[in-house]
């Protein structure tokens, strides 16, 4: 896609590294979006992010003092736009006693025993908060920073 250089895709993960002179998020997301369209036919929605942006991903995560043995993995829903404030509060009651939630930024950090069972899955996330959103586990989070 002209704009783009370096380009390099994680597996099959949906995530895409690369170097552009624009530096909007919402531009270039909007600008892939359009490509896709085009190319496959469809609506694929993308979410920007920065490498500094994901270094502060990483760096705000608010379970990072996750106790020894506890089995629950993370996820980062990286969203579109910041939800409304109290917005937290909405996805509470779709959380069972073992997952966590919390919102920072533009990110929901996500502790739980698994993506499979929750109802705390992308569509309620989505329709709850009013965003797009694109959930990644904590290994590819953490991936993403050095592709």
């Amino acid at each position: 896609m002209p704009g783009f250089k370096n380009v390099v895709t994680y597996i099959q993960s949906g995530n895409i590294a690369f170097d552009a002179k624009e530096t909007d998020n919402e531009q270039l997301a909007l600008k892939m979006e359009k490509k896709l369209l085009k190319d496959l036919g469809y609506e694929v929605p993308v979410v920007v992010r920065s490498i500094e942006e994901l270094n502060e991903v990483i760096a705000a995560n608010p379970f990072s003092k996750q106790g020894e043995g506890d089995t629950r993995k993370l996820y980062v829903n990286f969203l579109d736009k910041a939800p409304q404030p109290g917005a937290h509060a909405l996805l509470l009651p779709y959380a069972t006693a073992e997952e966590e939630l919390a919102i920072v930024n533009k990110e929901l950090y996500l502790l739980m025993p698994g993506a499979g069972n929750t109802k705390l899955n992308l569509s309620l996330i989505e329709k709850k908060l009013g965003v797009t959103a694109a959930a990644r586990n904590w290994n590819t989070v953490n991936k993403m920073i050095t592709m």
